[in-house]
């Protein structure tokens, strides 16, 4: 079939009043009177009401409207009027004709009251039917490219890291193995030692958005087997505090692009006020989080170097009556909590120059400087009984000249949850990967 009208978006159908435009897009709602049909049709730019008065037999038009179901695929070709009494945009479309192009079955697997287990399993569905998912993946391009922005402006190289390893990475545990020809491979749960050869390599800072699995049997809403990771690694830093100084630029860059560009409709759409942090954000060490804690009667059995989910939200609450500020550095973890590639201060060896990074409570970063002298990181290996031989390729990066460097893991759905408002990070993700979801 020839069309000589080219599609309109539903959002520019105002420059074409008067003229007649194909529109095309999904059935959002459907009244088919006896005298009167209307249907309005959904694009993913807005809705558009689709006006026909029947004329009865061999009206080709009223056949078609009459065939349609929710959420069929139409093109439809009508003039474009004014009409003020009509809700969406006092505009609507007078149809010549209506092409279906994929009529939708009956009924719909989910509908608004559908729980959002079931919702998963009809994600095109629920991404499609629902406003606030549309909004949630194009709040999450204007975030990356925010990001992106700020990174390559400071001279970093996006990197793609390989996500097949022939080691389990870091401490072997939480690494999914997969049959690899003849042998066993892992996944990668995070480019960490990628990133670090990379500055090895002469790289002077690299940054990268990608895949991270983690092999957790987490069932909260905050943990996925597979999630996005936004990783960054600096060379030649004096000290930690570049890299956090780094990060919450960055951010602050990347929150200002998201409030210009989407800030009305995530108000309207979430509820929610997009907020942005002025920079340096406050810092606390783990020491001072914990007396803050235990001083307003947290204590939790078993946790006597870290803070837990609940500690996580009270350091957070407290900073904001402080300072007001909605993100939190915590810094200075003890070692026997960290990775044995942390720096550790040299007059402070029972801590770790590492940091992570909370907003309204969640940990959504972490960070640190890593050991670059080969010699201290046998040593902090050995010192938490780690075999070194399967790690001899990383371990040479730092036998021929690897400068000073720290860097970051922030995972990108944990952000966007923040952000938005929402309560899961299942809704923040196109398609959950969890310990009971690899479907769809």
């Amino acid at each position: 079939m020839i069309h000589t009208t080219s599609r309109v978006l539903v959002s520019d159908l105002r420059e074409h009043l008067g003229q007649t435009v194909s529109v095309s897009g999904w059935v959002n709602t459907l009244r088919l009177q006896s005298r009167m049909q209307f249907v309005v049709v959904r694009d993913h730019t807005g809705m558009v009401q689709v006006t026909h008065k029947r004329s009865g037999e061999g009206d080709e038009v009223e056949a078609a409207l009459e065939q349609l179901t929710s959420e069929s695929a139409v093109r439809i070709t009508g003039r474009v009027v004014e009409n003020p009494i009509v809700k969406l945009g006092g505009l609507e479309l007078v149809p010549e004709s209506v092409e279906i192009l994929n009529r939708a079955e009956t009924p719909l697997p989910i509908d608004e009251h559908t729980g959002l287990e079931h919702r998963l399993d009809w994600r095109f569905l629920d991404v499609r039917r629902r406003p606030q998912a549309q909004l949630l993946f194009a709040v999450q391009t204007t975030f990356e490219q925010g990001m992106r922005e700020y990174a390559y402006a400071q001279g970093c190289t996006e990197m793609h890291t390989p996500k097949l390893m022939g080691t389990a990475s870091e401490s072997g545990a939480e690494v999914f193995e997969l049959g690899y020809f003849d042998r066993s491979a892992y996944l990668a749960q995070s480019p960490q030692f990628f990133k670090q050869m990379a500055i090895a390599a002469g790289i002077d800072r690299v940054f990268e958005i990608g895949p991270v699995f983690r092999a957790e049997p987490s069932f909260t809403s905050r943990h996925a087997t597979e999630f996005t990771g936004v990783d960054v690694e600096l060379a030649w830093i004096n000290d930690v505090e570049d890299v956090m100084a780094f990060e919450e630029r960055m951010l602050t860059h990347a929150i200002t692009k998201v409030a210009e560009v989407h800030g009305d409709a995530i108000r309207e759409t979430f509820g929610v006020e997009v907020v942005v942090p002025t920079t340096p954000f406050p810092r606390i060490t783990m020491a001072e989080a914990q007396k803050v804690l235990r001083a307003k009667g947290w204590d939790p059995e078993g946790i006597k170097e870290d803070v837990d989910p609940e500690g996580e939200r009270g350091i957070a609450s407290y900073v904001k009556e402080e300072t007001g500020h909605e993100w939190v550095f915590i810094t200075h973890y003890p070692t026997s909590i960290r990775p044995f590639y942390h720096m550790r201060p040299a007059d402070n060896p029972g801590l770790t120059l590492s940091f992570d990074l909370l907003w309204k409570g969640l940990e959504v970063t972490t960070g640190a400087q890593r050991e670059h002298r080969y010699d201290v990181l046998l040593k902090q290996a050995a010192e938490k009984g780690m075999s070194t031989e399967p790690m001899q390729d990383y371990l040479n990066c730092f036998r021929y000249g690897c400068p000073p460097h720290g860097g970051l893991g922030m995972g990108l759905g944990r952000v966007l949850m923040v952000l938005l408002g929402l309560d899961s990070l299942r809704e923040a993700t196109f398609l959950f990967r969890g310990p009971n979801r690899l479907t769809p």
